[in-house]
């Protein structure tokens, strides 16, 4: 029998990084023929141009399998993989499997376009919940399957090291370290405040501060890769990887606005401070984003509303980290289904969707459709 044809796509870095332990998983089976396309996305919405060009390399892949997205849409492919919501698709497929990108508050995946892929590896209860609530888990729509979120089972499963992570990016492991990961949304928090925040931080000189920018902000017009770039020193470092799993494992606290990387922080149990983005939440509830900020939201943390309270707060969690303790431990409960596991469980998937595995684990969950009242 000749071997599935599985196409992973991207059109940013943070599509692949959470799609990328599937992969791994993946790559050693011989049932299965692993190829990728996507790239950075440039051009306008009209007329988009994938740039390929140091894509995938960060990720360690075989490159020999990266094709163009011109030749991804004329083959044809058993499954389709992805972590975003409008991939490009090939000519011919048979299932497509949605991974997502983010458990961000802004829950930003919760959209009735992303039932139209076959199979939607929700990340735990809290986005089953949500998918239900919207009215999402129905006969007519993509199966909903709640499987766990891949791309964090390597904060909880002891692969990472925290003092050879800070290394590697010139950062001394004797200090505490902050991460700052600051959302790409529109009135982020970088776009807002960020670079004030960071000399902030670096006069106060007692923390690392890793800065880890979202790898496809709105606002382009700003290189905040090269104006962060020009504030490094020993304690301040710009993450130049894809992927943050390593630098949340490493930090001590994570100082934020609106990312997905402050739920993700949640499974280490550490404190987290919030810069206050009205302007970024009234533009989510205006574009009829399903922000929440009352079951769990910047709950985990506390919430600065600007500069002059950065370094405080900062200061104070790392000094009293039990604070919002059982609110984060509620949270990583509620979000996320059995971390540490959810790559084998999303693979499971992909291999149910190419025809490879005739009954899925025992230890996700199908969510099945509400049963319609009969009309008297």
């Amino acid at each position: 029998m000749s071997p599935k044809r599985i196409l992973f796509t991207a059109s940013a870095p943070v599509h692949f990084a959470c799609a990328w332990p599937v992969y791994q998983a993946l790559a050693a089976d011989p049932r299965v023929e692993l190829w990728l396309s996507g790239g950075f996305k440039k051009g306008t919405p009209e007329a988009p141009v994938y740039v390929q060009a140091g894509f995938y390399e960060p990720f360690g892949v075989d490159l020999s399998r990266v094709i163009p997205v011109e030749r991804s849409r004329a083959e044809a492919f058993d499954v389709v993989v992805a972590a975003h919501l409008n991939p490009v698709l090939p000519k011919s497929f048979g299932k497509t499997v949605q991974v997502f990108h983010g458990v961000s508050f802004k829950n930003l995946l919760v959209r009735e376009k992303y039932t139209e892929f076959n199979y939607l590896c929700l990340a735990g209860r809290y986005h089953a919940e949500f998918y239900r609530k919207k009215g999402y888990v129905r006969a007519n729509g993509g199966t909903c399957i709640v499987t766990g979120f891949a791309k964090v089972d390597r904060l909880v499963d002891g692969s990472l090291d925290r003092a050879a992570t800070l290394r590697r990016l010139g950062a001394d492991p004797a200090f505490p370290t902050v991460l700052y990961a600051p959302t790409g949304s529109k009135h982020n928090s970088m776009e807002t405040m960020g670079l004030d925040v960071i000399r902030a931080i670096r006069a106060e000189g007692r923390w690392n501060l890793l800065v880890k920018l979202h790898d496809h902000p709105k606002l382009t017009e700003v290189d905040w890769a090269r104006e962060v770039g020009a504030l490094q020193d020993a304690r301040v470092r710009l993450v130049p990887d894809w992927d943050i799993v390593p630098c949340l494992h490493a930090a001590d606290l994570v100082l934020t606005d609106a990312s997905s990387a402050a739920i993700e922080f949640t499974l280490l149990d550490r404190p987290v401070v919030f810069l206050d983005v009205p302007e970024l939440f009234k533009d989510v509830l205006e574009r009829g984003g399903a922000l929440d900020l009352e079951t769990h939201g910047r709950r985990i943390g506390r919430v600065v509303a600007g500069l002059p309270d950065v370094v405080a707060a900062i200061g104070d969690a790392l000094a009293h980290p039990e604070r919002e303790r059982e609110e984060r431990r509620a949270t990583a409960a509620h979000v996320f289904h059995g971390p540490g596991r959810a790559t084998e469980r999303t693979t499971a998937v992909v291999l149910h969707a190419a025809g490879l595995l005739p009954a899925l684990p025992p230890d996700l969950e199908v969510l099945k459709p509400e049963a319609t009242p009969c009309r008297s």
